[in-house]
């Protein structure tokens, strides 16, 4: 049921924002109401360095709540802090430098697309202003899917007529003139950055395949290789002819669901031996020829766990190697750990990089509601993950579905997920989640070419907050800590050189985003 609460009791305290209109639907927090006339926005007020910025959203209804942060007397510099009074100090080194950043955003799906469509053309606006421009969370990435994936109607490819290999019948679909281009025209149009576009296939035509279905266990045929190869470049060059250039590609979305026996939903199996050989031998070439060398081709595009021994397998191949620029990774068993084995893998091969091109809530078998209106909990789950990603070398993070249905679809295969931007078609308005405001205090604070710093952490709760720290290219500093005590508050302080901050509490259920000159 829905519960409207009153926007003045949470309206945010920045004068640059348009407040939240808060409606709650019996969850652990609310959502923010928007429609065709009104939706909050929120421009963050510039750093100084006579005190640092304070950005607060949490489970008790904050959402980009502005406040100042004083530094403390220089009397105070040098005094430690009162262990009884401070359970963590974070100490910013800005000569430790790490990965730069590449963004923070969301895919286009047909799904997206198609949800976005049913809203009036002014809800549309600001559906996508909410996302791609300055007063939104100021995305800078785009994920495509290539073709059909589960978040689409139907099961189909962009070549679905069989034994066309040389793709004369090769052609985008009314899912891409109608649900993925208008939208992607328009983030470009709102945007004040070059937004990064990625795309990603699902299945090859299922007459390129082993088991002759764009699903369930199966393989690309090997007699294809050089037809699914040119099959990126026809779809490089059908978008371009559109208007829109894309910045990355990778080679396979999660390429062990295709050796799964009855996977349910588009898929393609491959093992890091024979993307290596196909990479090397296909697709890069395919792409050099065309002119696209310049695109950042990423491998993997699946789960935490296998990346590090699919990237030395793929280095082993010299000549894929010299075609791929990074690794994709997946978020869905991030809970299961090997957050290590990212820091093994930049290790490995320092010259390539890490991203995190997917993630969404409610996707288990065990997540028995789909979609959760006002989920904190599911706002935490990003929080959290964002922060370990960046602290173990991703240069972004891409969201799922920019928009879903009430129902988390629609998925031809009913594989119903949550997504930040939920559509109520029937009273032409949309819900912002929590997961929405989450990546804002990443998205909208971390620009791209901010060189993640190092940080030492110490004092008795240090184990209970997340934090990760960068300098932004205008030489700012931004922290972002989450406090992962669910009972009660951690007590900080930031020191930065010769200041130290006042005393900080950080909220159980909280994200604070720190900024300083």
């Amino acid at each position: 049921s829905l519960v409207v609460i009153s926007s003045l009791a949470l309206a945010a305290a920045s004068a640059s924002a348009t407040p939240c209109v808060p409606a709650s639907f019996g969850h652990s927090s609310h959502v923010c109401v928007c429609n065709s006339t009104y939706c909050d926005e929120y421009t963050p007020s510039p750093p100084t360095d006579a005190a640092i910025l304070g950005v607060t959203s949490n489970m008790e209804g904050l959402r980009f709540d502005e406040r100042q942060v004083a530094w403390e007397a220089e009397s105070k510099v040098d005094t430690p802090a009162d262990p009884k009074v401070v359970g963590v100090e974070v100490y910013v080194d800005r000569s430790r430098k790490y990965q730069s950043i590449t963004g923070f955003g969301g895919a286009f799906t047909d799904a997206a697309g198609i949800n976005i469509a049913k809203l009036s053309p002014e809800a549309q606006i600001n559906l996508v202003k909410s996302y791609y421009s300055p007063t939104g969370l100021e995305y800078g990435v785009g994920r495509v899917n290539m073709g059909g994936c589960d978040f689409s109607d139907r099961p189909y490819t962009l070549c679905d007529t069989p034994g066309d290999v040389d793709l004369q019948t090769f052609n985008l679909t009314h899912d891409d003139y109608d649900f993925k281009i208008p939208y992607i025209k328009m983030a470009q149009d709102f945007s004040e950055k070059e937004i990064k576009m990625f795309a990603s296939p699902w299945s090859a035509p299922a007459w390129m395949k082993s088991n002759n279905l764009v699903y369930g266990e199966g393989y690309l045929l090997p007699e294809y290789y050089e037809s699914w190869a040119n099959y990126f470049v026809k779809f490089l060059d059908s978008y371009k002819a559109e208007g829109i250039d894309f910045w990355g590609l990778t080679a396979q979305n999660e390429p062990i669901d295709g050796n799964v026996p009855d996977f349910s939903f588009n898929c393609m199996g491959w093992n890091a031996t024979t993307q290596a050989e196909w990479i090397g031998d296909h697709l890069g070439p395919a792409l050099e020829a065309a002119g696209y060398q310049a695109i950042k081709l990423m491998a993997i595009d699946d789960q935490r766990p296998f990346v590090r021994e699919w990237a030395r397998t793929i280095m082993r191949n010299e000549k894929a190697a010299k075609y791929v620029s990074g690794w994709a990774v997946h978020w869905y068993t991030d809970f299961l750990g090997f957050a290590g084995d990212l820091d093994d893998t930049h290790e490995f091969f320092p010259d390539k990089f890490i991203m995190y091109t997917e993630a969404c809530t409610g996707s288990y078998p065990w997540d028995l509601e789909k979609v959760m209106l006002g989920s904190w909990y599911r706002g935490q789950l990003y929080i959290s993950n964002i922060i370990e990603d960046l602290e173990h070398w991703s240069v972004g993070w891409t969201d799922w579905n920019l928009a879903l249905s009430m129902t988390g679809g629609p998925n031809w295969a009913e594989n119903f997920v949550d997504a930040p931007i939920i559509v109520d078609e029937e009273t032409d308005q949309f819900y912002k989640n929590p997961m929405y405001y989450a990546l804002g205090h990443f998205s909208k604070f971390i620009p791209e070419n901010s060189v993640r710093i190092g940080l030492d952490i110490g004092g008795y709760s240090s184990v209970s907050l997340q934090v990760v720290g960068f300098e932004r290219p205008d030489g700012s500093i931004v922290l972002v800590a989450t406090n992962r005590h669910q009972e009660g508050d951690v007590t900080m302080t930031i020191r930065d050189g010769g200041k130290v901050s006042e005393t900080i509490r950080v909220q159980p259920e909280s994200v604070q985003t720190f900024v300083w000159v």
